[in-house]
């Protein structure tokens, strides 16, 4: 069994066998979700120089969204879209794509002037990338094309939640 730190460093690799791994180690459930928050976290300093931060906010929202793409992709993906072979449960897909947020650490390097949003596209490409290798390995697709579109299809779900979200705490905190 590979440890924490390789295990990060194989899902930013976009290992396939690294996320087979943690999809079937039940265990690893609280390591995914301590990448996700350390993904947020850096999220959330990158951001700091835009003057934009409600630090609150954005950590919530943040995970509220991810937990929200995640039950898209295993509706969308288990039962709407599945494969012959696709068993998942919300578990294995928490733990795959939790280690897939692995490259969106790199996002603390958005407070960089001048070359920070370059850091924070590439971090957000690579992000997406290693979720659809997580969603493929997770659902047990030999199709990478059906793994993009559940994770496009989620991914739109995410922002029309995300969009409600900002309209409700904008609202709460304007008030």
């Amino acid at each position: 069994m590979a440890s924490f730190v390789q295990r990060m460093v194989g899902a930013a690799k976009l290992d396939a066998a690294t996320y087979e791994e943690v999809e079937a180690d039940i265990g690893a459930t609280g390591q995914a979700l301590v990448v996700v928050f350390l993904s947020y976290l850096a999220i959330i300093i990158g951001n700091l120089g835009t003057g934009q931060v409600n630090v609150f906010a954005n950590f919530v929202g943040g995970l509220l969204a991810w937990g929200t793409w995640i039950f898209l992709v295993w509706l969308v993906g288990v039962k709407l879209l599945p494969e012959p072979a696709t068993k998942s449960d919300v578990g294995e897909l928490v733990r795959t794509t939790g280690f897939a947020a692995t490259p969106g650490l790199l996002r603390v390097f958005g407070v960089i002037p001048l070359l920070g949003w370059l850091v924070v596209i590439v971090a957000w490409l690579w992000t997406l990338a290693a979720m659809v290798v997580a969603v493929r390995q997770a659902l047990d697709y030999q199709s990478t094309p059906r793994a993009v579109a559940v994770c496009v299809i989620g991914f739109i779900g995410q922002l029309a939640v995300l969009y409600l979200e900002w309209k409700v705490l904008s609202t709460v905190m304007a008030a």
